[in-house]
């Protein structure tokens, strides 16, 4: 079982950019999947990034496609988000999620049903 942290959100104006960071513990996150999903008040959660295992395809909701990357870093067992030119409708909680799903298309990964592991989150606010 992994446990998960987020940390790096905060308030930030619009245009701004964030580094969210994902530090996981307990197992490596070499062979999973991991993504990022948000949720604003009222609400669902939604998908918005996930570098999927094995082959580490990436897939971006089309709302932040262009403006937000997902990468990690093996050695230091942390999944990222570099987020730019926010937007104040990119504020929300973020979680980052593992996955051990085996099948990494977009319609398998996106979805919050494959992941079993989740961080407790951390606010992004962006203001206009």
């Amino acid at each position: 079982q992994v446990q998960l942290v987020e940390s790096g959100g905060g308030l930030v104006l619009a245009g701004g950019s964030l580094r969210l960071s994902c530090a996981a513990s307990g197992r490596t996150l070499r062979s999973v999947t991991m993504g990022w999903f948000r949720q604003a008040p009222g609400k669902e959660r939604e998908f918005v990034a996930v570098d999927s295992w094995p082959n580490g395809t990436t897939y971006y909701a089309d709302s932040v496609k262009g403006r937000f990357t997902i990468s990690r870093d093996n050695a230091k067992n942390t999944v990222y988000l570099q987020m730019n030119n926010l937007k104040p409708e990119d504020t929300a909680m973020y979680s980052c999620a593992a996955s051990k799903v085996l099948v990494n298309t977009r319609v398998v990964v996106t979805s919050p049903s494959v992941y079993d592991q989740w961080g407790q989150g951390t606010q992004v606010t962006v203001s206009s």
